[in-house]
């Protein structure tokens, strides 16, 4: 089962993390995390760490900056090159695991983000514009497919700096234009709407009785900023809405329900729409006990492989 990038990825409360944590003790395997939020120090509960599920399995790209910070594409790419290429070098299998999606791309299809060098004369001509200037500015160099870009004028500055120097090195393309990698085996964790609803509605109340809502206050004391927090959505935002007394208890909890229940349907159509780009996704169900499901990944993971080798 060596030579290939393995990857699990599915929507949330589908339980990636124990049918990866499986796979790598079969197959002597270290987890790169595909999670946005998990890099990100003391932000255990609501982001759904489980470190304890991984045991003597080694785990990468978790708990590796500071709460507050803002991490991107371009870093994660070259973040997970380096655990990749050292897992590797040891001679392991590797496992990519997470329902971040656009991560999850990125890494399949073999994307580099060059260094862009800042850029202080643009950077001088943009300062002072709205949001909604510096957004129009944007779009005529690129489609917004990621609203993260815009949701400040500093990241659209720097969103637009990042362009212009594409526009102006255009050998630059090449490196930026997808060049899927070869011998990745795609798993899909599947799950109906009904049992992943129940999941969700389940594990939100499990962890709020866990202290979800100290950990947020714990980050506000510790020096994080509420709009930072809130920046990360979904248990971040409305837990921080709680604390800082915007809203009730009840409101918290219903808002926050309906978001993770609409975050869960995000996460499906960008998983739909990576197979319309041409990934393929080897749905697997939730439910499939550990034993069958490393055979299954087994199987697929032969078929893959003679498949490359018969191209």
């Amino acid at each position: 089962m060596g030579n290939i990038l393995y990857v699990i990825t599915g929507p949330t409360a589908s339980g990636k993390t124990s049918k990866a944590v499986a796979l790598a003790r079969a197959i002597d395997a270290e987890i790169i995390s595909a999670d946005s939020r998990q890099i990100y120090k003391g932000m255990d509960i609501g982001t759904g760490k489980d470190l304890e599920e991984y045991g003597s399995v080694p785990y990468h790209l978790i708990d590796i900056c500071e709460a507050g910070y803002r991490y991107n594409l371009f870093e994660y790419l070259r973040d997970f090159k380096i655990a990749y290429n050292d897992i590797i070098g040891r001679k392991k299998n590797v496992i990519l695991c997470g329902g971040t999606g656009l991560y999850v791309e990125s890494v399949v299809k073999g994307i580099e983000l060059p260094a862009v060098p800042e850029n202080p004369i643009l950077r001088q001509m943009l300062a002072g514009k709205s949001l909604q200037e510096l957004t129009d500015i944007l779009q005529r160099y690129k489609t917004l497919h990621n609203v993260t870009d815009v949701d400040s004028c500093k990241r659209a500055i720097r969103a637009i700096e990042i362009q212009q120097y594409y526009h102006e090195n255009p050998d630059l393309k090449i490196k930026t234009t997808p060049h899927p990698l070869k011998n990745v085996l795609v798993i899909g964790i599947d799950i109906d709407r009904e049992h992943r609803r129940n999941k969700i509605s389940q594990r939100l109340k499990q962890r709020l009785q866990n202290g979800m809502i100290d950990e947020v206050a714990g980050l506000i004391r510790s020096g994080v900023s509420p709009d930072n927090l809130i920046y990360y959505g979904l248990e971040y935002k409305f837990i921080t809405l709680y604390v800082i007394g915007r809203i009730t208890y009840d409101e918290m909890f219903s808002q926050l329900e309906i978001a993770i229940h609409q975050f869960a349907k995000r996460q499906m159509t960008w998983f739909r729409g990576m197979e319309k780009r041409g990934i393929h996704i080897n749905w697997l169900p939730y439910d499939m006990d550990d034993e069958k499901f490393v055979a299954s990944v087994a199987k697929l993971s032969a078929s893959t492989v003679n498949f490359q080798q018969d191209k």
